[in-house]
């Protein structure tokens, strides 16, 4: 594609400016899908604003570099910098023919240059705080600014000692658009809404009207309310994560509280207008689970990141999560494996290939089509897919992305089967993902070492302390049954059969686990440990300490 022909640009925080033929574009097709760019190199930081003139002749870029660059894109060369900002250029405006620019920076002020003479014209500081947006009218004499201060200012651009203030919102400014008759500004800020003011019958006065002293009192807005609202919903502004690791509380712009679920990536419960921290408080449960996951608020909502590192870390007992048969067995599950299983269900690559209920397997080999081999359940023909215990919702985004942030595919969860998608799948997710929902491979366990040893007031001398090594999620009472039957001998007794074993029935193990917590008690900086209670939450919330957790039993008192 020749520079030449060039409608758009397009730059990111990877320092790169891409020029795009908008017609070339448009006629893209599935077969008819390549399309090559040309590039704008010498960028040295993270791009924040870009601006082109319409003619397409002169291409001016932002940075948190503190200065502007600007290039000619039908050569794609680089023609000068400009310098005179003291902090990230955030906004910028390009008169129609190119010779003139405005520029917003988080310094709080907005510069006139002109790129002609390579020089700052006028400085405009009316903001208070950073300049995030601006506009321009089609003659290019006044301009309107917005950003941090949550104020929106119309100035002459030939006289920068006098600006207008317009309105006030109530939150930092975003985006300002002004109507094609250009008696209206659209203005969008960190809240949902989206404003719509009036510019009609604005007329100066002593009130709103600034001078470049700053030497007149409070400025009062020319408009009060805006002319029409395009009314969005409540974005989430705080959060936090319950113990469990699972539920998330969150509070929104109006105030109500609501409860989320990560696991199942769903809201659960809408609480209403109730006290964040008293809600928080009241669901506090005495339990330690890793954290396994990171949340951020920046388009109002929850946004989860699962990344290789610690996506693994929560091992918890399905029973104790709720998931699975009341009455079935009790398993661990992984709460990321889980998750990416159900994120990735509709991928074929991760439904799991039974060779019995295939026609034609030989030895665990398919040798039929590709239809064959989607597995289906024998009795229902349904197709046998996700981690067995739930789905997420189809409309569920998901977001494919480098550690640096950029980001390689987003797709929803019900589209993963689609053709493309599927291409797209296999050459984007990472292998440690693929690991868990294709190869069907289990975390490692989490691992703690903790030494065991007799309770100064039990009576006994313990010459030495037992250095021993389980799973993180062992609970009290397998290490009660342990000093019980090992250390103080009930095994020599019939009636003790640890766990059911050695011919011993299920009733019995548990009769034998009873037996032990009515004889042993166990104990941690000299506080007696509840059985039900996992030795990592024993570690975090009552060892408190570093190095080995340190455990100690005694018989009980009766």
């Amino acid at each position: 594609m020749g520079c030449e022909y060039i409608d758009s640009t397009n730059a990111g925080l990877d320092k790169q400016i891409f020029l795009w033929d908008v017609n070339t574009l448009t006629a893209l097709t599935a077969t008819n899908n390549t399309v090559t760019t040309s590039s704008l190199n010498g960028q040295k930081d993270s791009i924040y604003s870009l601006a082109m003139n319409q003619a397409g002749t002169v291409v001016v870029s932002g940075s948190t570099e503190k200065v502007l660059r600007v290039w000619d894109p039908r050569s794609c060369a680089k023609i000068m910098k400009l310098k005179g900002h003291t902090d990230n250029v955030k906004t910028l405006l390009v008169n129609k023919d190119g010779t003139q620019c405005l520029s917003g920076s988080s310094d709080g002020t907005v510069r006139l240059w002109s790129l002609g003479q390579q020089r700052c014209l006028a400085t405009y500081r009316m903001h208070t705080e950073g300049v995030w947006a601006m506009r321009a009218n089609d003659a290019f004499t006044t301009f309107y600014s917005g950003g941090r201060d949550c104020r929106i200012y119309q100035t002459e651009i030939r006289n920068p000692e006098n600006s207008l203030l317009i309105c006030e919102e109530n939150a930092a400014i975003l985006t300002i658009e002004l109507t094609p008759d250009q008696n209206s500004l659209w203005v969008a800020t960190t809240r949902s809404n989206i404003n719509k003011w009036s510019l009609e019958g604005v007329e100066e006065t002593e009130s709103n009207r600034m001078s470049g002293d700053f030497d007149n009192g409070p400025l009062k807005p020319v408009c009060t309310v805006p002319s029409y609202v395009v009314k969005g919903g409540p974005s989430i502004t705080q959060f936090h994560i319950l113990n469990d690791k699972r539920h998330i509380i969150t509070k929104d712009t109006e105030n109500k509280v609501a409860l989320y679920d990560v696991l199942t990536a769903r809201k659960v419960e809408d609480l209403g207008d109730v006290d964040f921290e008293v809600e928080i408080k009241n669901r506090h449960k005495m339990v330690y689970v890793p954290h396994w996951f990171s949340v951020d608020l920046k388009i109002g909502m929850l946004c989860i990141h699962l990344e290789e590192n610690d996506c693994f870390a929560a091992w918890v007992s399905s029973k104790d999560v709720g998931l699975g048969p009341a009455d079935g067995p009790e398993t661990k599950v992984n709460f990321g494996g889980l998750l990416l299983q159900a994120l990735l269900e509709h991928w074929p690559r991760t439904h799991t290939i039974e060779p019995e209920e295939i026609p034609h397997a030989n030895n665990g080999m398919d040798t039929t089509s590709d239809e064959a081999k989607i597995p289906r359940d024998t009795s229902t023909g349904t197709l046998r897919t996700g981690n067995g215990y739930f789905s997420v919702l189809g409309h569920t985004p998901v977001i494919f992305s480098e550690v640096g942030g950029r980001t390689l595919f987003r797709f929803l969860c019900r589209d993963a089967g689609g053709d493309s998608e599927r291409m797209l799948l296999n050459e984007t997710v990472p292998q440690w993902v693929v690991d868990i929902t294709v190869d069907k491979n289990q975390p490692k366990f989490n691992k703690i070492s903790f030494f065991l040893q007799s309770h100064s007031t039990s009576g006994t001398k313990t010459l030495k302390k037992d250095r021993l090594s389980a799973s993180d999620m062992l609970q009290v009472r397998k290490v009660v049954e342990h000093v019980y039957e090992k250390v103080m001998g009930a095994d020599s007794t019939p009636a003790a059969t640890p766990n059911g074993k050695n011919g011993g029935s299920d009733a019995e193990g548990e009769d034998f686990s009873s037996i032990s917590e009515e004889k042993v008690e166990l104990l941690c900086q000299d506080q007696v440990l509840d059985p039900n209670m996992d030795l990592r939450t024993v570690k975090h919330f009552i060892w408190k300490s570093g190095g080995d957790l340190t455990l100690q039993y005694r018989s009980k008192q009766h």
